[in-house]
Parts: structure tokens; C-alpha cells; sequence
């Protein structure tokens, strides 16, 4: 097993961190053509899937963007921690959002990405901050909370 460089994990930092409509189109510099993407919200395998799953986002959200605040790799493997800046359409929209994740990575011999698959708190991290389901989520961490209130 080839152990991953430093300069391949940078080249895909620098990838997530500088990620445009218009950069989409390199996708393949970055990603394996078969690789597997997975978060909260996809799974899907192959270039143009994973390629769909990122402009799906930017029609989602404002001004989205990458920050990623620690990384580590040893083997093929890579974990990035990241911060993802955003606004919300419709709602909000003067409001930055932040969410906190991590992802983790298995690259190829060639440094290309295999698998990439992203942890993060649907609920703490984006559901709470919503009207309704906001406050649904927040009642429901307090009660199931070690130190929340007493049944």
C-alpha cells in the first residue's frame, strides 16, 4: 500500500477550498472516476454523481466555501476537519452560516481521491437553526441530554 504524499493531500485541500461552478469542471484532477461519495444526505459513485452533489449545492446555498482548519494522513488514508461558510436562500440570506465537519479520505496510489466521506451533526449543525424544525430538534437534544431535565 503507497502512502499518501503531502502534496496530494494539499491538492485536494486546496481543491475543496477554492471550489467553484467553474472548477467542477477539473473534478476528474481531484476524484477517481469511480470513486464513492457519501454525507448525511448522498451516496453516490462516479464523477459525474459527485460532480451533481457540489452543484446541487451551490444552487442551494449563497456563497459557499471550504475552510479547512486541521488535516492528517498516514497510508492511503487522510482525515480533514473543515468549516463550511454559507447562506441560506430565502431565509436569512444576510446571516453567514458556519457548519463543522470532518471527511474522511482514501486516495488512490496516484492521489486521487477513492472514497470521500463527510461526518457532520445534521441536527446540532443545520436542523436547529431552522424555524419549526429548529426548535423540534432543540426540545429533543435537551430531553435526551445526560444533563438535560429529568422524565
Amino acid at each position: 500500500m503507497s502512502e499518501v504524499r503531502r502534496l496530494d493531500v494539499e491538492r485536494v485541500v486546496r481543491f475543496y477550498e477554492t471550489l467553484s461552478p467553474e472548477s467542477l469542471a477539473h473534478i476528474g484532477n481531484v476524484y477517481a472516476p469511480d470513486a464513492r461519495f457519501k454525507d448525511p444526505f448522498n451516496d453516490v459513485q462516479g464523477l459525474a454523481a459527485i460532480e451533481a452533489v457540489f452543484r446541487h449545492m451551490f444552487r442551494q446555498v449563497q456563497e459557499p466555501r471550504f475552510c479547512v482548519t486541521s488535516r492528517m494522513a498516514e497510508g492511503r488514508e487522510a482525515w480533514l476537519e473543515w468549516e463550511f461558510h454559507f447562506r441560506f436562500r430565502g431565509w436569512r440570506e444576510t446571516e453567514i452560516q458556519v457548519v463543522h465537519g470532518a471527511t474522511r479520505l482514501e486516495l488512490s496510489p496516484e492521489g486521487h481521491v477513492l472514497v470521500h466521506r463527510d461526518y457532520w451533526d445534521t441536527g446540532e449543525e443545520l436542523f436547529a437553526r431552522l424555524p419549526v424544525m429548529g426548535a423540534l430538534v432543540r426540545f429533543l437534544q435537551r430531553r435526551l441530554s445526560a444533563s438535560g431535565p429529568k422524565g
